[in-house]
Order: C-alpha cells, then sequence, then structure tokens
C-alpha cells in the first residue's frame, strides 16, 4: 500500500469538505489505487472553534510551520486563499520537496509562472484543478486531453454566486438586492460579495484559463473587468422579449499575436448552450483546433463539488513519478502575445437610458450615437409618462467600446436623460 502523509492548512468548508471525501471514498482510494492518504496535520487559525469530529489521529494547529518543517508530510493541501501567505507557504513547502495541492485562483493567476518554475527546480509536483470550476476538469482537460490541440477561444461562465444571482433576477424576478441576499442565505455569496460581483472572481480564474490555452501571463487587473451589479430587473425583463439570457462572461480570444482578455456580463440568444447554465452551476466553452467545440459544464460552487476537485488532484499526483514532467508544470511563455485593448474590441451593444417622455428625445439621443458612428438596429420604449423618467431601450450594430462611451458620456450630459446609461455587450455567437 502506497501510504501518503498529507498537511492541510486551511479547515473551513472546502477544507472540512476534503476530509470528508477522503475519509467516504478510504476504501475505494486504496482499491482502486492501492493508496492510502492519512491525513498527518490539519492547521488553520480558529481550528479550535471549530468542529473537528471528522478528523481522527491528525495533529491540530494554529500554525503551518508545524505543516512546512514536517520532513514526514509529503503532500501540503492550501485552502486559506488569497496570496498572502499563501504564497509563502507555497514557496516555502516546494522548497522542502513536498508536493502542492491547491484551490487559489488568486495565487496561481498572480505568481502560478514563478511557482511553476520553482516546482521544477524542486521536482515536485503543483496541481490547482479546484482554482477554476471547482471540481468540473477544466484543468486536466487543457493540460492534458487536448494537449495536441491548439486553441482559438475560451468562453467561460466560472462565478457560481453572479450565475446565481442572474438566475434568480430571470426565474423569480427579483432585484439585484434581492437576489444577492438569497445568494449569501444559501451560502453562495460572502458575507462581503465584492470579489464577485464586481468580477474580480471570473478575471483571476480566466487569467489561468488564459496562461493554460495561449501561454501567456496576464494578470486580473491586466484585463477589462465588469460586473454585474449595474444590471436592473427591468433589464432582465426587456432582454428575456428579446430572446437573450444575461449572463457573467469571461473571454479569451486570440487572432494573430493579439488577445482578447474581458470579463463583462453579455447578452446570450437563449439558443446559445451557455445560455441554459443556471444557478451556482459553471461552464467553460473552448473553441480548438482541429477538435472543434468543447463544452463543460457542472457545479462551480460549492462545499464538495470543490473538494471533489482537490480530492481527483490527489489521486493523480499519487500515480506521478517523482520527477515526471507534468503539462500542468507551465513555465514557459509566449512573450509575444499582446493584449487587445477594450477600445479596439467590437460588439454589438444593449443600451437602456432613463429619459424624459417628451417629442425629439429619441432623436436627441439617436443623433449623438449617430455621429459617434453608432447605428440603431431596434428602439423600444416600454412606458409613457409625462410626470417622470421611463425607460428607453436600444440595440446598436457593431461598435467600439471607445466609440460607444464617447457617445454616452455626451448622452448623459443631457437635460432629458435622467440617470447612467446602462450598456451591455450582446454576443448572439460567441464562436
Amino acid at each position: 500500500m502506497n501510504k501518503i502523509n498529507v498537511g492541510l492548512i486551511g479547515y473551513g468548508t472546502v477544507g472540512s469538505g476534503v476530509v470528508q471525501l477522503l475519509e467516504k471514498r478510504k476504501a475505494y482510494i486504496q482499491n482502486r489505487f492501492n493508496t492510502e492518504f492519512i491525513i498527518k496535520t490539519v492547521c488553520d487559525l480558529a481550528i479550535h472553534q471549530k468542529d473537528t469530529q471528522h478528523i481522527k489521529d491528525a495533529k491540530l494547529t494554529t500554525n503551518y510551520e508545524d505543516i512546512v518543517n514536517d520532513p514526514e508530510i509529503n503532500v501540503v493541501i492550501e485552502l486559506i486563499g488569497g496570496l498572502n501567505p499563501a504564497k509563502d507557504i507555497v514557496v516555502r513547502a516546494l522548497k522542502a520537496k513536498k508536493h502542492i495541492v491547491t484551490a487559489n485562483k488568486a495565487l496561481i493567476s498572480d505568481s502560478g509562472k514563478e511557482l511553476f518554475e520553482l516546482a521544477k527546480k524542486e521536482n515536485c509536483h503543483l496541481f490547482f484543478e479546484s482554482s477554476v470550476g471547482a471540481g468540473i476538469p477544466i484543468i486536466k482537460s487543457m493540460t492534458e486531453g487536448l494537449v495536441g490541440n491548439k486553441f482559438k477561444g475560451v468562453y467561460g461562465i466560472i462565478n457560481g454566486t453572479c450565475n446565481y444571482i442572474l438566475t434568480e433576477m430571470t426565474k423569480k424576478g427579483f432585484t439585484f438586492a434581492q437576489a444577492l441576499k438569497e445568494a449569501q442565505k444559501k451560502g453562495y455569496a460572502e458575507s462581503d460579495p465584492t470579489l464577485d460581483i464586481n468580477g474580480m472572481d471570473s478575471a483571476h480564474k480566466l487569467a489561468i484559463l488564459i496562461y493554460l490555452a495561449f501561454g501567456k501571463k496576464i494578470k486580473a487587473t491586466d484585463m477589462y473587468v465588469e460586473g454585474i451589479t449595474q444590471i436592473a430587473q427591468s433589464d432582465i425583463e426587456y432582454v428575456s422579449h428579446l430572446n437573450y439570457t444575461v449572463k457573467l462572461l469571461a473571454i479569451a480570444k486570440k487572432e494573430d499575436d493579439e488577445i482578447e482578455a474581458r470579463v463583462h456580463p453579455t447578452l446570450i440568444s437563449n439558443d446559445n448552450p451557455l445560455a441554459s447554465i443556471n444557478d451556482v452551476y459553471n461552464a467553460v466553452f473552448l473553441d480548438c483546433d482541429p477538435l472543434g467545440s468543447i463544452l463543460l459544464s457542472g457545479e462551480g460552487a460549492g462545499q464538495m463539488a470543490a473538494a471533489s476537485g482537490v480530492v481527483s488532484d490527489l489521486i493523480n499526483l499519487s500515480g506521478k513519478e517523482p520527477n515526471a514532467n507534468l503539462f500542468c508544470n507551465l513555465y514557459d511563455e509566449n512573450v509575444k502575445l499582446k493584449i487587445r485593448k477594450i477600445d479596439q474590441v467590437k460588439n454589438k451593444f444593449y443600451i437602456r437610458f432613463m429619459a424624459i417622455d417628451k417629442p425629439g428625445v429619441l432623436a436627441a439621443i439617436a443623433g449623438i450615437l449617430g455621429k459617434h458612428g453608432i447605428s440603431i438596429n431596434s428602439v423600444n420604449q416600454k412606458v409613457h409618462d409625462k410626470t417622470s423618467a421611463v425607460p428607453v431601450v436600444m440595440l446598436t450594430d457593431f461598435a467600439t467600446n471607445k466609440m460607444l462611451q464617447d457617445a454616452l458620456e455626451r448622452i448623459q450630459k443631457l437635460p432629458i436623460v435622467k440617470s447612467q446609461p446602462v450598456a451591455i455587450r450582446i454576443m448572439e455567437q460567441l464562436w
């Protein structure tokens, strides 16, 4: 029997799920893979205040030094998230010749290249399946199953919180605030949901996918990121009548030596497979050559979904030779690739204005759009109320982000427009 001693750092929702899953699948792992994973030490700053009934013979500690400096521990599972002290823990563990399994998207997106180089130098493995899409095997698919392909595009719904909020707004008619409160009540959103709803969580994950697909290291802060806080229930209602669904979409496309890298709300045609991805489910669509189109979907949030990816990494790691050169250890970068600025990217747009209902309003707005080279495909004004501002919805033809923003800045200064316009990109065909 191959016995592997594990040190677990971070005993939160996912960490406790990993312990439970390893215990539940213990006999299966032993029989199928001739391997036993032994949780030797569990570290968490609040470990003595937590329910540790599933931890049997492991040492409990608040000091990660007890794991990093233990020569008997073979693998370190890092589940605390963030950059600090997670990076220091991983670096020190690798230098101590310990393999790493992590679910830390911020760490991999920010410092992945550096850590992969260190893992190679120390002859260690670094696995990170649950950093994107929880247990959906997107990392393994891209680095092993599809390694003979070139990637032309990656499109993902990769934040379960936002997808749940938009689903509740669509199916139940909730406002954004109501849907967010429900997500927090069910444990799908943090008490401070900022990184989810402002799009940065998706951006961290997209940065990882870009590195896997195109070999380009890019930080989340280098790409265009827009969240879902400006989406109103009225927008959900309007677009549903137009046969669209709103999703927070992460997009990476390669053309020649340029990559589009962006995260933003997107109107997707209802006949597109991604439009049917609801609740906390995630999905990643890959445009490959020569294989073609691949869609991977599953629960992208939740205790056991993430624990599944971590345990899968452990099992995969156990079967690797000590000095095997893993595809997952990516330390080469395509430095020729450049990031295309968002101002150069063309999209069709859905725009909602709140304007006074009086003659000449539509002409004034359309005139400014026209002066900026933006053609209007359709106009819809649902309600007529002479005493207050009413929504005016327009769908445009293709325009660059700069053309649109310049036009909206001028339109917002009109006395007939009473609030900041809302603009959402339209993608009828994603590939």
